[in-house]
């Protein structure tokens, strides 16, 4: 792994790029207050297929968290993004309602980003930013995808403050993949609730130090022949294989 940044004393191991999907568990991590330990994983040069990191994340991405204060007072290794910010959430008891109803209004809007926003986003991004060649029929077919998503959001938005009603791990999740609507060439002017629910979260000082983590790093779009391999080669084809 790279250098290891430390906040406060060592609870949480963070595992983390900065990428919109890495971001999410940092702005929980703040948001809760939660002492933590970022163990920078470098996706552009291939980090992300050690041994020592599989073990942790068998899927090879980012992020992942191990809390050293598990259940049963036990370490624990969580991937995904959305498992990552539920468990947060259940152990903090911050950012995902106790009552049913509403919990589930949450959790539904954090799967529809784990299901929809990422995945399509991603792939707007991947053909308008990083493939070798423009493929106008893959372009179309994301990017368009991507505008029908903002509208849910909008639609969503333009009837409560929060996509869970209120500021939750579904905003958590989310926001990151707005950050980089450059990539994916969305005006946000067309989805005005979209642009006043951004706003106000990139406004909170817990999303700003989120932000700064690695920041330096981030890179997004035109990856040179390390990076390509690294993230879309024959490379992550070889795990678990001799």
């Amino acid at each position: 792994m790279s250098s290891v940044i430390c906040i406060g004393e060592v609870v949480i191991d963070l595992y983390f790029w900065p990428t919109p999907n890495g971001q999410k568990i940092p702005i929980m991590l703040e948001e809760c207050a939660l002492e933590y330990c970022v163990k920078p994983v470098n996706m552009l040069r291939g980090e992300q297929f050690r041994r020592s990191f599989l073990r942790i994340n068998p899927n090879n991405k980012i992020p992942a968290i191990v809390d050293h204060d598990g259940p049963g007072d036990a370490p624990l290794a969580v991937f995904e993004s959305g498992a990552i910010l539920q468990y947060l959430a259940e152990k903090t008891r911050r950012f995902l309602p106790r009552e049913r109803r509403a919990r589930y209004v949450v959790l539904q809007w954090l799967n529809f980003q784990v299901a929809n926003v990422g995945p399509m986003f991603g792939q707007c991004g991947h053909f308008l930013g990083y493939a070798p060649r423009r493929i106008p029929y893959a372009i179309d077919r994301y990017r368009n995808e991507t505008l029908r998503l903002y509208g849910v959001m909008d639609r969503r938005l333009a009837e409560v403050p929060y996509l869970g009603g209120a500021y939750s791990i579904a905003d958590m999740a989310t926001w990151p993949w707005v950050r980089v609507r450059w990539l994916h060439k969305i005006d946000l002017d067309a989805f005005p609730h979209v642009a006043r629910w951004y706003r106000d979260i990139e406004g909170r000082p817990a999303v700003q130090r989120a932000l700064a983590v690695l920041a330096k790093r981030e890179k997004i779009g035109s990856p040179d022949a390390k990076a390509r391999e690294a993230l879309f080669g024959h490379t992550q084809l070889k795990q678990g294989r001799k």
